[in-house]
């Protein structure tokens, strides 16, 4: 692979972990808790510094971080100590870095949308022979829902297309100012392989400050989204474990967009990366909100027992927990690892 490539990838990753990681310290330090240690990176240290109280290190491994707060049990006569804070208070420090995932991907979906423009979800050529030109759709119409669904850029049909292949859809669209309904069942593309609505994007408009905002969340959701959807693939078996991807396989993706779009210009370049970027950060904000140990969700499932009855779980308890959601989830990792190193190299 491209050292720049690889290079870009490590940067992409590390500022989104980062980031992540700089919205629990930053309530942290909002709320009065003590952090003995932010990291960037994994294993020894490069570079460290105390600053405040707080340990400033940049490790060896630019993948993963972390944010140490004061936590030890036996603390409990320190006032700085994470669990000697309000509920809420230790709510805000767990959730804020999943939410700075969000904020981040939003800056840049909003970067990205001032630079491309948006993909409003207007119909530009209807194929003869498929289904929407049998209902009636017509270039121009604006689609605003699918099976109930809200479509707001034209990434969310495409989206709903392939999550629901060859599923009959009800479409509801706007045609000269006049809502109006067709159900349509998808028609196989025996060349692709695809079921097809048979329409296509009328293409990207210029955006301006307000409609880069407003598309820029739409393109973040579209994200969240997608990232929900293929969860929900992987919980019902419809897509396999053999297909999940972690760090390996970003670095991978990053390289190759690099190198396949290089030959069209440094604008090219950034706006995929962006794309990218925005993609890691929805992702990683959403996995981490998971509800399993070890996770801020885990973490957050606590806290939310504790707030209902104000009482505070065993911390035995929900130390033995978190460990066993560790151990899998570095099972996991080494699963993962492997198939993005197969899938490379084999």
């Amino acid at each position: 692979m491209d050292n720049l490539g690889i290079i870009l990838a490590i940067l992409v990753f590390s500022f989104i972990v980062f980031f992540h990681e700089l919205g629990h310290f930053s309530l942290a330090k909002l709320n009065g808790i003590e952090v003995e240690e932010f990291a960037i990176g994994m294993g020894p240290n490069l570079v460290s510094k105390e600053y405040k109280g707080t340990r400033y290190c940049l490790k060896a491994f630019p993948i993963g971080g972390m944010c140490v707060m004061g936590e030890d049990e036996e603390a409990t006569d320190s006032p700085s100590n994470f669990n000697n804070k309000p509920v809420w208070a230790r709510i805000s420090v767990i959730a804020a870095g999943p939410v700075f995932n969000f904020i981040l991907a939003f800056v840049f979906s909003v970067i990205l949308t001032l630079m491309i423009g948006y993909d409003a979800p207007v119909v530009g050529v209807v194929e003869e022979g498929y289904p929407a030109y049998e209902a009636g759709l017509q270039s121009g119409d604006t689609i605003l829902r699918m099976n109930g669904k809200k479509i707001h850029i034209f990434r969310d049909i495409t989206s709903y297309n392939q999550f629901n292949q060859g599923k009959e859809t009800e479409i509801v669209y706007l045609h000269d100012g006049e809502e109006k309904s067709a159900n349509i069942m998808p028609k196989m593309d025996e060349e692709s392989g695809y079921y097809r609505f048979g329409f296509s994007s009328s293409g990207y408009s210029k955006a301006n400050i307000a409609t880069a905002a407003q598309y820029g969340m739409y393109g973040v959701k579209f994200w969240i989204d997608t990232t929900l959807d293929s969860l929900r693939m992987l919980v019902t078996g419809k897509v396999g474990a053999d297909q999940l991807s972690g760090p390996v396989g970003i670095v991978s993706v990053v390289d190759d967009t690099y190198k396949e779009s290089r030959q069209y210009g440094v604008f090219n370049v950034i706006a995929q990366l962006l794309n990218i970027a925005i993609l890691v950060s929805a992702n990683l904000g959403v996995m981490n909100l998971l509800p399993l140990p070890a996770l801020d969700g885990g973490r957050l499932v606590f806290l939310a027992l504790e707030a209902v009855r104000r009482k505070r779980i065993p911390p035995e308890k929900e130390g033995y927990v978190h460990l066993v959601g560790i151990t899998l989830l570095m099972v996991l990792m080494v699963f993962v690892m492997y198939n993005d190193i197969r899938r490379i190299f084999f």
